[in-house]
């Protein structure tokens, strides 16, 4: 009988609370986890944020983050137990035998080196191939995984390229070492939909060329039906259930399985003021250098209402709200907030309209800082903008956490003990101290599992119906935008190719574009992908013979 690529039995990981108190207490973050996964194999793990999925990941490649340690049980490799193997095996191991694609991409760059560089690093390391050719092999992978120009694209520095075509990039460097095991963490989280079904075609295609096993981690249930043959549902780190994934969508033997798979969509309660505009950009022009990105791009925002902002990667959504928060200057056009002209640059704002206009971040690994506890990062945003004294900081900082519903405890924490999830809440509690009346939320659901992600988005509904905030939502996400949206505007390639209310835009649109973007929302049947990509295949014939 084959042994298993991988055999994890009675895992615990455990993390000290206040480590240099006398008092430390142990906390276990995992609870005694059995896995077991053949070559070719692919797991799903699934499960609320802060469940363990990552963890659990990282495990299998005989790594804890900082702060945790694995405490007991054992991780055996391709007949190696790595928890208790020495440094050099595991450096020998990790990117040859197994490799890692993180949930964040902009934090595992290093800004300061070309991307070419950073992903022929694992092939130098374990000299597998000689320059030239490992190069050849990462043109080869950015072709396989859609990014443009794939000829020259490593040349290029990660804030010069769209933090989907990063992940796509930190993608092809976790294949650069054609590992047996991949730990999938969120792959496809920064990603547009339509580039998502690429990146899911190609993942699905290494994984059977290259008999390669995968742990593939997401809270996008749609997108592990495509990709898992077995699926393990994980929960305050311990194991709901694992089943063979078209038995656990058909009959989930659990109610916490039962609740993840039937998450259901919000309905928007409609109090936008149709007269009064909160936000107007008028004819924005925008540019990073010589290169255009915006071509003449009008949105308005009603007072009370959800904008949401939708298109592929590197279509110009999140450079739109650089543009309207003053961190990138338009090369031309206006920008209105209440019936006054905002300036262009961040600096030459008032600080009432600072305080009022608020950005949550898509990437919560780089917009908090690592040197301070979250007390102190929600802390400085309610002194700054409120104007509060330390001791009402203090407890503003616990009504807010309360209120994104993180435990009050997290204060004390730094930002690398908490999940993706639980970051994630911190940004929008951050921006929630400021109490503003227009919020732009960019990707802000993408690293929620769908419990917290239904629940972020009820909070934040929840105080538009209260006290009338306004939300610019930009998302690839097309189901999200059936739950929040009240308008609806396209982009594609730096333009708006179609704008209007949400009803019309889903239920007649006039763009083929916009149609290609309805019809690439994973749904969560096993055979989804399979039928899509069939349609479009046929589809691309067709239109070769008519022309």
């Amino acid at each position: 009988m084959t042994k298993p690529l991988l055999e994890i039995r009675n895992l615990r990981v455990e993390t000290l609370v206040n480590p240099r108190q006398s008092s430390a207490q142990a906390i276990e973050i995992l609870k005694g986890l059995n896995l077991t996964l053949n070559a070719g194999e692919v797991m799903g793990l699934i499960g609320e944020s802060g469940a363990g999925k990552s963890t659990l990941g990282l495990a299998a490649m005989g790594y804890a983050r900082r702060g945790l340690h694995l405490s007991a049980g054992e991780v055996w490799l391709a007949g190696v137990e790595l928890r208790s193997a020495s440094a050099e095996v595991l450096r020998q191991f990790r990117g040859r035998k197994v490799s890692y694609v993180a949930q964040s991409a902009a934090a595992a760059f290093n800004p300061a080196h070309r991307l070419l560089g950073q992903i022929l690093e694992v092939t130098h390391i374990h000299r597998q191939l000689d320059t030239t050719r490992a190069a050849q092999r990462a043109i080869a992978l950015f072709k396989r995984m859609g990014l443009p120009h794939p000829d020259t694209f490593g040349t290029r520095y990660p804030h010069e390229v769209s933090g989907g075509q990063l992940q796509r990039a930190m993608t092809a460097m976790a294949l650069a070492g054609n590992p047996d095991l991949i730990v999938f963490d969120e792959p496809t989280t920064a990603l547009d939909v339509t580039t998502q079904i690429e990146v899911m075609a190609m993942i699905r295609e290494v994984i059977t060329d290259d008999n390669t096993a995968a742990l593939y981690i997401t809270h996008d249930l749609g997108v592990v039906a495509q990709i898992a043959d077995r699926i393990k549902v994980l929960r305050d780190g311990e194991e709901v259930e694992e089943q063979a994934t078209a038995e656990l969508l058909a009959n989930p033997g659990q109610a916490y399985t039962r609740a993840l798979l039937n998450v259901r969509g919000i309905a928007t309660e409609g109090s936008a003021d149709a007269s009064s505009c909160s936000l107007t950009a008028s004819h924005i022009n925008a540019a990073y250098g010589d290169t255009d990105v915006l071509f003449n791009v009008n949105i308005q925002v009603r007072r009370g209402s959800s904008l949401a902002i939708v298109g592929e990667s590197g279509s110009g959504k999140s450079t739109l709200a650089r543009t309207i928060m003053g961190l990138l200057a338009p090369k031309s056009g206006q920008i209105t907030f209440n019936n006054s002209p905002l300036s262009s640059a961040l600096a030459g704002r008032t600080a009432e309209q600072r305080k009022l206009l608020q950005l949550i971040y898509q990437q919560p690994d780089t917009a908090l800082n690592p040197r301070q506890i979250i007390g102190e990062i929600i802390g400085r945003s309610a002194q700054v903008f409120a104007g509060l004294s330390k001791a009402a900081c203090g407890d503003r900082v616990l009504e807010l956490l309360e209120l994104v519903d993180l435990p009050v405890s997290l204060a004390a924490r730094y930002p690398n003990q908490l999940s993706g999830g639980q970051k994630q809440r911190v940004c929008i509690a951050r921006a929630l101290a400021a109490e503003p009346e227009l919020i732009i939320c960019d990707e802000v659901t993408s690293a929620l599992d769908p419990l917290v992600a239904d629940g972020i988005i009820e909070l934040l509904l929840r105080l538009q119906r209260q006290f009338g905030v306004s939300y610019i939502f930009i998302t690839h996400d097309m189901a999200m935008v059936r739950m929040i949206a009240d308008d609806v505007v396209v982009m594609q390639d730096g333009i708006v190719v179609e704008h209007g209310p949400k009803n019309i835009i889903f239920e007649t649109p006039a763009s083929e574009y916009t149609r290609l973007l309805l019809s690439s929302t994973p749904e969560m049947r096993t055979d989804w992908l399979d039928e899509l990509l069939v349609q479009r295949k046929s589809a691309s014939e067709t239109r070769s013979r008519v022309h």
